[in-house]
């Protein structure tokens, strides 16, 4: 299945895509895909405490994908919900191939 099993869209148009957070890793950005789980794989700096780690996942995935990104569901956990704004389905993939590739 690959990329596009992690990314949805609702029927209001939004985007979502299915992560899984690495909280304090040495690195931060899109470390791999988990195909077990279905969801991408993105290490952050930031500790998992008081929504560091999920400001963190934001700032990391806006950057990116140069897009609006919001945490919206899965706030306490490790595995998340993010959605993406200004950008297609299509569009997030193949940015989200390139940096997987790389």
């Amino acid at each position: 299945m690959g990329l596009s099993a992690c990314i949805q869209t609702t029927l209001g148009g939004l985007i979502l895509v299915e992560i899984e957070v690495q909280p304090s890793s040495s690195r931060q950005g899109v470390v791999g895909f988990n195909e077990w789980r279905s969801r991408l794989q993105v290490a952050v700096k930031a500790e998992a405490q008081k929504g560091k780690a999920n400001i963190a996942v934001c700032k990391v995935m806006s950057i990116l994908l140069k897009a609006d990104v919001e945490v919206v569901s899965g706030h306490t956990t490790r595995q998340k919900r993010l959605s993406v704004k200004g950008m297609t389905s299509s569009e997030i993939i193949e940015k989200l191939e390139g940096l997987l590739e790389s």
